[in-house]
């Protein structure tokens, strides 16, 4: 049996109808909530099974749950799913769900303070919460996709979602798809620790778990720390991680990462992340003497550097990064960072600069770039440029995707650079010294290194196309002069002259 095709969508649209008026980022909860305790009462049942198969009267230890693996949770009668279930079409199915919500969070010191806990709420219809948990015990599945595959992609879409919808807040919590798997392909983790300052709902982490997998690598060899200020997004995060199977360390609690690093020891061999744009009041001023701007200060008004340096400041010595910063950390020289970004390119460690095209991200239209460090660099004293203004879909009128095609080729682009096998093309890429970047006031827009392409020859001989286009501006000039006069005449029968 095939799972339903466009599952995601589907519940997605279902589940929609539950919402009513309640505002996206509230509604959130609710529906990702679900598909998590869904997950944990299904791996519950998994494990339960075995043990029953065992025959040794350990189905119901809590001890045997916790030592069978990351994923595996003790799940209390009353919050199992063919109770919660039963009673779907019950006028106290909300109370029902936050009862399992908090027997969960009791019997698992992992879980708690994480669940979702507000399905009792009055304006909550509970008709409609009832027919969400049929749709989710209905799920048929393959063979081929395991239940938490599909789990675990539903979730990935209705962040999405909800991203869509929520708009400009959407940034707290989510990096589009497309812009995290550009990253991790460029930095590619294929082992050691990763690790993003400013997690949101774990995509970054994701995306490198399917990395790891695609390339025939083993996840355990992966260590996974995070961080993120948000307590709500800190929950989406630790539920997100779960159900793909990926054991973080988030910390104990959401905490700024500027004034609370949780991981302050952490030397990361890949970094990756999507730190606010242009954050401004992050509390620089309290943060002057910091052992991190080893680069320089950074303006209080704007932290763009202030997140450079903290993740250079957690590199380890093999380390890299893979970060999205506005364009105008690119060429900015005002409040001393154009000598942060001096000293930081003259250390050596910037190693590739992506302009990515316009309309990527459901929060702004800000232009970005996608920055690349290293401390093992494959071509010391070059910076490779790469210009994708013009690359990417539209997928909706206002949002672009990068696709397929488009980030093997980056990715491509990226390594064939490491193995001195490049070769620069015209608007598009160019390996450049760094005695032309210093030449260049030590800005990295990468327009100024790759130039413009070439245009194709037409075939048309330049003397004849230049007598066509000047004939066609002839006949625009003359057009223009007829309207003119055409409006002047109409103006002045109102008693208006111009």
């Amino acid at each position: 049996m095939t799972p339903q095709l466009g599952f995601e969508k589907q519940l997605w649209d279902a589940a929609n109808v539950l919402r009513g008026n309640m505002d996206a980022a509230e509604y959130k909860q609710v529906l990702l909530g679900l598909i998590f305790l869904k997950y944990l009462s299904d791996r519950f049942d998994e494990r339960y099974e075995e043990l029953v198969a065992e025959a040794e009267g350990f189905e119901e230890d809590k001890d045997f749950y916790a030592g069978a693996g990351y994923g595996y949770f003790f799940i209390p009668v009353e919050a199992r799913w063919n109770v919660i279930a039963a009673r779907s079409h019950t006028a106290e199915i909300g109370q029902v769900i936050d009862d399992a919500m908090h027997a969960i969070e009791r019997d698992n010191e992992k879980l708690r303070g994480v669940l979702p806990s507000n399905y009792a709420r009055q304006e909550l219809d509970k008709r409609r919460l009832g027919e969400v948990v049929d749709l989710f015990t209905n799920i048929p599945f393959s063979d081929q996709e395991s239940e938490y595959d599909l789990l675990g992609r539903t979730y990935e879409y209705c962040l999405a979602q909800f991203a869509e919808q929520e708009g400009k807040k959407a940034g707290e919590f989510y990096t589009p798809a497309s812009v995290v798997r550009t990253l991790v392909e460029g930095i590619e983790p294929y082992q050691g620790r990763v690790y993003d300052p400013c997690c949101g709902s774990g995509g970054m982490f994701v995306q490198s778990a399917r990395f790891i997998r695609e390339h025939q690598g083993n996840i355990d060899n992966v260590s996974v720390f995070g961080q993120d200020s948000n307590p709500t997004t800190w929950k989406l995060c630790k539920m997100n991680l779960t159900i793909r199977g990926i054991e973080a360390d988030l910390g104990p609690y959401a905490a700024d990462t500027f004034h609370n690093d949780l991981h302050k020891t952490l030397k990361a061999d890949y970094i990756l992340a999507n730190p606010p744009f242009n954050l401004s009041g992050w509390g620089g001023e309290q943060l002057k003497d910091d052992y991190r701007w080893k680069y320089g200060i950074p303006p209080a008004g704007n932290a763009n550097f202030a997140w450079l340096q903290h993740m250079i400041s957690h590199m380890s010595v093999e380390g890299r990064i893979g970060m999205v910063l506005a364009n105008g950390s690119l060429s900015s020289q005002s409040s001393g960072e154009g000598e942060i970004r001096k000293k930081i390119i003259e250390d050596d460690l910037v190693e590739c600069i992506i302009a990515m095209p316009p309309q990527l991200f459901y929060t702004t239209q800000i232009p970005v770039s996608l920055w690349f460090l290293s401390k093992r660099k494959d071509r010391t004293g070059e910076i490779l440029f790469i210009d994708a203004r013009e690359m990417g879909t539209m997928v909706s009128r206002k949002l672009r995707e990068m696709t397929e095609a488009d980030i093997t080729r980056l990715a491509q682009t990226m390594s064939d650079f490491r193995n001195d096998e490049l070769e620069d093309e015209k608007g598009y890429c160019k390996a450049a010294a760094l005695e032309e970047v210093a030449k260049n006031g030590f800005i990295l827009t990468p327009g100024r290194y790759v130039g413009i392409a070439d245009q194709e020859d037409d075939g048309e001989p330049f003397d004849e196309k230049m007598k066509r286009l000047t004939g066609e501006l002839s006949e625009m000039f003359k057009e223009s002069h007829e309207l003119e006069g055409q409006i002047r005449e109409r103006l002045g029968a109102i008693g208006y002259d111009v």
